[in-house]
This record gives C-alpha cells, structure tokens and sequence, in this order.
C-alpha cells in the first residue's frame, strides 16, 4: 500500500532558558493513503508538535520524514512553502477565518497565495462550499455564521488545493455534541472518498471515527491501535 507519509526516528528539542525541551524522543509511523489517524495524549505529550512537523510547520531535530517519496526534512524553507501550500489542508480549532471577507472570499485564500483564481478555480470553490452545506451562505462573513458553519467553512478552504492530506488540530474542540456530530460526519465522508486526516484531539469519542488512534506521552510512541483498516 502506498504511503502519503512515513516518519522515523523523528525527534524535537526546544532550547527554553538555558534549558533542553524534548517534545519528540524518537517517534516512527508508517501513514498510509486513506488512513485516518487520531493523535492523542495527555498535554505535554508531543501531539501537537508531531502535527506541526507534519504539517510542515516546523522542523525536526532529528530523524526524518517523507511525504510520499520527499523527504520533507531536508527541503528549504520555500520547498516547504509550496509544500504546506499544494499538498497539505489545515483545519484548526479556532477555524482561523479572516473576518473581513465571506465565506467564498475565506475559501478562495489559499489560491490568492498561488497567485491563481481563475474560472474553473471559482466554480471549484463554489462546488467545495456546496459540498460542505455552504451552498447558500457564499456571501455571509463569519460573525454571521455559527461555530460549525465557520468549521464548515475552514474545511472547505482546506480543500481547496486538492491536498495529499489534511491536518486538523481539536477540529471540535469549539463545538457543540451535534454540530461536533456533523463535522465528524464530513471528515469520514471526506477519508471515505479517500482524503489521508490526521487529528489531534482530546476526546476519545472523537477519536473512536478515526481508524486508527495513536496515543503519546513524554514525547514518546505509546500505542498504535488500529480500529479499521484503510478502505474498509
């Protein structure tokens, strides 16, 4: 089965005060295409930095990481630019919409970035937007929308670029038990029609719409529990 991501050995330190801060001790994982990973682990335990490394975010102090066939640990900062650009969607909890524009504008940021948006890329934002229920509020700023209409939103903008996967940091965290419902429903329609998600979250029965959940603590691989396989 293809890869869309392998890391080995992969280590973090922080230089605080004086003081060494190693929030990766040497994690390995195989990600295959399809998946759908659940990182978790109480706070401290280097989930959230692991998802900054693979988001390309930040970089390793050690051991490597492949997306696909490149390894994303030797490339410049513009590589990586171009790589968090085309190949990688981010959800976040705080959804991370700029206020002043609407929900098409919100969707249509990443290709402004490329310096692209031409027609077919309008029709494919409009076509994302109905995709995530969005259909009918293209014109709404986000003080206009509930918290899972902006979640809603941010995926949508995720996807604009077609990435490899996506990595969502609490992407319910904000959210009600019925809105957080819907936006789960949308992430396993999303890895059904074949999307990689990689998710950072706190709560096991968010975790359990995962395939698979891999737990840290102390910057360390815990557990690796697989709960379906990739396609079933």
């Amino acid at each position: 089965m293809q890869l869309a991501a392998r890391i080995h050995d992969l280590r973090k330190e922080y230089h605080l005060g004086g003081e060494i801060v190693r929030a990766l001790r040497g994690v390995s994982l195989d990600i295959p295409e399809g998946d759908y990973v659940a990182i978790m682990g109480p706070s401290g335990s280097g989930k959230s930095t692991m998802l900054n490394l693979l988001g390309c975010l930040d970089r390793p102090s050690g051991g490597s990481y492949f997306l696909g066939p490149d390894d994303v640990a030797q490339m410049s900062d513009d590589q990586l630019s171009e790589i968090r650009a085309t190949r990688i969607g981010f959800v976040f909890q705080s959804y991370n919409l700029i206020q002043q524009l609407t929900v098409l504008e919100n969707i249509e940021v990443p290709l402004y970035y490329q310096g692209r948006l031409d027609a077919r890329d309008r029709r494919r934002c409009h076509e994302l937007a109905a995709l995530v229920g969005l259909g009918e509020r293209l014109q709404h700023r986000p003080a206009q929308l509930s918290g899972g209409q902006q979640q809603r939103a941010a995926i949508a903008r995720s996807l604009v670029n077609d990435p490899r996967f996506i990595l969502a940091d609490e992407p319910t965290g904000n959210l009600d038990s019925v809105t957080t419902g819907e936006i789960l429903s949308l992430l396993d329609k999303l890895n059904r029609d074949g999307k990689t998600i990689i998710m950072v979250t706190h709560e096991d029965e968010v975790a359990r719409h995962s395939r698979r959940i891999v737990r840290l603590r102390d910057g360390l691989l815990q557990s690796d529990e697989r709960l379906r396989e990739v396609g079933a």
